[in-house]
């Protein structure tokens, strides 16, 4: 059951853990054991909850921990809550909470790419996706139009940022994803060694539409996503097996990257 308790008498190791520090340090907090990150909103505490993530303190606002919070906070176990007023819970935060709670949780090993793909048919590759808000949106892009899993290069955005999670509407704990090996652009050679005709989304004069029925002969394919300002790196367009676009309207030269993954993603699943 869980432990109640008003959020003056929080710890302020604890507090430090939940305001003060950045998302990057709590990834690195037990390194080299693996560190914590943030859940926002009941929606996607519980389906991390759901995934086997585990609980280790929560706060929440005072009106919302015995109704719409109330079942979540249940499934955590006799962890701390710690609870205030609106809008005095802001002004102690120094930000508004948005959707009620967030809870501090710990991170999980991540499966390797290798195995996270052994079974995949359609994957999604990022590159430099540094965005959170992007990142949360394509996973849960993903996780929606049946990709089987996604992979990030390590220079990308975190999906266990809170932003990220919260985007994702916790669908970050629901599709497989993982990192790719080594550091730098794709490593196109390692997705092949896996069976995976890959496949850069790029405005280039060689590119062919998102439609081209080439793609969906693919048994395996791997859509690569690269960042909204820059895109892709030139070496990772040179080497894909092809360049794909989506056909725009005059004057409009591309989509958000987001946007242009959920297109893409739709496409090559039917």
């Amino acid at each position: 059951m869980a432990d109640l308790r008003e959020l003056h008498d929080i710890p302020p190791d604890l507090f430090e853990m939940f305001v003060k520090l950045s998302e990057a340090q709590l990834r690195h907090y037990y390194e080299p054991d693996l560190g914590l990150f943030v859940a926002q909103s009941a929606l996607v505490v519980g389906r991390a909850l759901d995934a086997g993530y585990e609980a280790v303190a929560m706060i929440t606002e005072r009106r919302t921990a015995t109704v719409q919070d109330a079942e979540v906070i249940a499934r955590c176990g006799d962890i701390p809550v710690y609870i205030e007023d609106e809008p005095e819970l802001g002004r102690i935060l120094g930000f508004k909470l948005v959707r009620g709670c967030m809870c501090m949780m710990r991170r999980r090993p991540l499966a390797d790419a290798a195995t996270l793909c052994k079974d995949a048919r359609r994957i999604a590759v990022l590159e430099n996706v540094t965005n959170p808000t992007n990142v949360g949106a394509i996973i849960r892009s993903a996780a929606a139009l049946h990709i089987d899993a996604v992979l990030l290069t390590e220079s990308c955005s975190d999906p266990l940022y809170r932003r990220a999670c919260r985007v994702s509407m916790g669908t970050v704990f629901q599709i497989p994803w993982g990192y790719l090996p080594g550091e730098g652009p794709v490593d196109l050679a390692y997705l092949r060694e896996m069976g995976f005709a890959t496949a850069a989304m790029a405005l280039r004069e060689d590119s062919v539409p998102i439609d081209d029925p080439a793609l969906l002969r693919e048994d395996k394919l791997a859509i690569v996503l690269g960042s909204e300002g820059y895109g892709l790196d030139d070496h990772t367009i040179e080497d894909a097996d092809y360049t794909v676009l989506i056909p725009m309207s005059p004057g409009v030269d591309s989509l958000n990257v987001a946007a242009a993954s959920a297109v893409a993603f739709w496409q090559i699943t039917r």
